[in-house]
């Protein structure tokens, strides 16, 4: 039933009318009497018989004949469920978008292309199992599956695949192991990949071909991606590989009616391949065969809503439950991916130094003692000498030049122009900001407007900018680069693609427009507001930002530069200049594992109120292993406590916290608490 009690998380048994005998099947919408209410559920299974002594209730309505609830997508929300220590009713309601009537009675088209189903059964009659699984200590939460070859590629093997012109997926032949991996697809095996991505690389391209190469094994794909903009690409590059109307876009901006009519091409099995944002991580799609994410570090990827899961967990675990293959893949690897590669639950796909060397960009720093002997203002400089160099450089040469600033707006925060103390409302003590230069500073909290700002330290009246934005840069760059043009890419309009010629692109982090022919020169700026942040994943952030803005520079070979305003002596520099995510996220993995933090254990977040966070911590039956953490304020007078335990503990940690919050449901507990398993912020 659809009721947000964590002590109803259970089946419950209702008789099915006579006249509703043939349209009420599983995965249907009823209304049921419950109490005095009538709510509504899903009609999982029909029985002859039930074990329950007295009398049932029959179904009240059927909502729709229509069985949209998938049984694969009803057993992965149970598994998720359990994993996040959340109720199915809340995973339902991520996993099946709100029903719209109207969308649902339009005549269902027939198939353009091969009937699916025949397609689907010809290739389960070749298709292989799950082969020589690991131990489950290796990777709990996932059994290892089939991978991919320990050897490359022999060059007669790559030939085999065929040319790069003629052949579809030519371009993974740049990796050593990525032509196995997409005959694996092809045979419909399950092998697992971690794709590690060549600077320059169109990723939207490689995830088509996988997609194809999956689809023509006579199988199914569900890959997920971050925003709009990447959906785009892959929708343009899938449409270009399979054709029109072979595929569906899932997206919540989609809006109802378009995002219910794509789910339902996708159940009724008109299409074999759904490409979205995370709303697509339970998209029904029949006999599964890859499930993929691109940048899985991205926090677009985390579900907002309760039970909070990740888009790569979602689909991890249906691979899992499938027998699918699974592939991640991005410019960067978060230190779980390289749990995955570590524990031998996947296998890599990376190129070989010399071929990354080829199609990299030359990267260098500003803050190393060679540049500073050179520039000794480069430690303090916003903009380097270095930085400014490249820059005419690549405009000289009739290329456009990127320049990536972590802040949006003009001025984000200002200072006193006398003692520098940050400035502050006089109404709620928040930061003030100037939107302009001829504008008054205003809090950007309350938004109060201080006209007559004082600082109540020196009594000055003068601002200085403190955090400079996106806005703010493009106005110095334009007067400092007479005649050439400026353009900004963030928040309040997001640039998709700018011409191949001289020009300056302002951008915050992910809204970086691709350039046609690539960048001449990528300046990252203000390096110090990622790397400061007051986070476990800081440097993993910092390093997947980077990498992204750089990866879409020309190569060292064809003049393609980035600078990088900060210490070379820094691990996530050292990873830029060596354009080597794995070492930095094997790096990364070591030092949780020795200070056990997430991946290497698994945490848990309880948030709300004090007594009550301490109520359920008392009553959950936690793990003998399990360490808590905490208290730490949480804002609006709550506090949050943290639970670690180590990986293999994990069922047991989310099953008590999931008991203990029904134990408070059936208690009707006043004060809520909101429970989050490997949450992605943990101060």
């Amino acid at each position: 039933m659809d009721v947000p009690l964590p002590h109803l998380d259970r089946l419950f048994d209702y008789l099915v009318p006579a006249e509703l005998a043939d349209q009420a099947v599983p995965g249907t919408r009823v209304k049921v009497r419950f109490g005095r209410q009538l709510v509504d559920g899903w009609l999982l299974e029909r029985a002859q018989s039930s074990t329950h002594d007295k009398q049932l209730a029959y179904i009240e309505k059927l909502v729709s004949p229509e069985p949209v609830l998938a049984p694969e997508v009803a057993r992965l929300a149970r598994a998720v469920a359990d994993r996040y220590a959340g109720t199915l009713a809340d995973v339902l309601r991520l996993a099946v978008p709100p029903r719209h009537a109207r969308t649902e009675r339009e005549p269902d088209p027939a198939a353009a292309n091969a009937d699916p189903a025949a397609a689907n059964a010809d290739a389960a009659d070749g298709r292989t199992g799950l082969e020589s699984p690991a131990s489950a200590e290796a990777s709990p939460d996932h059994a290892a599956g089939s991978a991919l070859p320990d050897r490359a590629a022999s060059p007669n093997e790559r030939q085999s695949e065929g040319s790069p012109a003629h052949v579809p997926g030519a371009g993974w032949c740049d990796y050593p192991t990525g032509p196995a991996f997409l005959r694996a697809l092809r045979e419909g095996r399950p092998a697992r990949a971690v794709w590690s991505a060549l600077a320059g690389e169109d990723w939207a391209r490689r995830y088509a071909e996988a997609i194809a190469a999956t689809v023509a094994g006579g199988r199914g794909a569900v890959v997920v991606v971050a925003d709009g903009r990447d959906l785009d690409r892959l929708d343009a590059a899938l449409t270009a590989e399979l054709g029109t109307g072979r595929h569906v876009c899932l997206s919540a901006a989609a809006g109802p009616t378009k995002r219910y009519r794509a789910f339902l091409a996708a159940r009724r099995g008109r299409v074999t391949a759904v490409i979205g944002t995370r709303a697509a991580m339970f998209a029904p799609v029949d006999n599964l065969g890859l499930v993929a994410i691109f940048d899985d570090g991205d926090d677009l990827h985390a579900e907002a809503r309760a039970p909070y899961p990740h888009a790569r967990e979602v689909l991890l675990t249906r691979a899992q439950l499938a027998g699918a293959a699974a592939l991640l893949g991005g410019f960067t690897r978060t230190a779980e991916a390289q749990l995955l590669v570590e524990t031998g639950w996947a296998k890599e796909i990376a190129a070989d130094r010399a071929t990354v060397r080829a199609r990299t960009p030359a990267v260098a720093p500003t803050g190393d003692d060679p540049q500073l002997a050179r520039d000794p203002g480069a430690e303090t400089a916003r903009l380097p000498s270095l930085a400014w160099q490249a820059a005419r450089a690549a405009l000289a040469a009739g290329a456009p030049v990127l320049v990536q600033v972590p802040r949006r707006g003009y001025l984000p925060a200002v200072s006193c122009g006398d003692c520098r103390t940050p400035a502050r409302c006089d109404q709620c003590a928040g930061p003030l900001a100037l939107g302009s230069a001829q504008a008054a500073p205003a809090c950007r909290w309350c938004g109060h407007v201080a006209t007559a700002h004082t600082c109540p330290h020196c009594g000055g009246r003068r601002l200085r900018a403190a955090v400079t934005g996106a806005r703010r840069t493009a106005e110095e760059l334009g007067r400092a680069f007479t005649g050439v043009p400026v353009r900004t890419s963030g928040r309040e309009e997001v640039l998709t693609e700018v011409p191949g010629e001289a020009g300056l692109v302002v951008a915050t982090p992910g809204a970086e427009p691709v350039a046609v022919g690539g960048y001449g020169a990528v300046l990252l700026l203000d390096t110090w507001a990622l790397l400061t942040r007051a986070d476990l994943r800081a440097g993993e952030e910092a390093l997947r930002r980077w990498l992204t803005a750089a990866a879409l520079a020309r190569p060292a070979a064809a003049g393609g530069r980035v600078v990088v305003v900060a210490d070379g002596s820094l691990a996530a520099v050292q990873a830029l200049l060596r354009w080597d995510p794995a070492w930095f996220a094997a790096r990364e993995l070591a030092e949780r594992r020795e200070l056990g933090f997430p991946p290497a254990m698994r945490m848990a977040s309880v948030t709300g109120a004090a007594e009550a966070v301490g109520a359920l911590l008392a009553q959950a039956r936690l793990p003998a292993e399990a360490e808590q953490l905490g208290p730490v304020p949480a804002g609006d007078d709550k506090e949050r406590m943290l639970v670690r335990v180590p990986r293999r503990r994990a069922p047991e940690l989310a099953t008590a916290l999931r008991d203990a919050a029904a134990l408070r449901s059936v208690r009707k507990a006043a004060d809520p608490v909101r429970i989050q398993v490997d949450p992605l912020t943990l101060f």
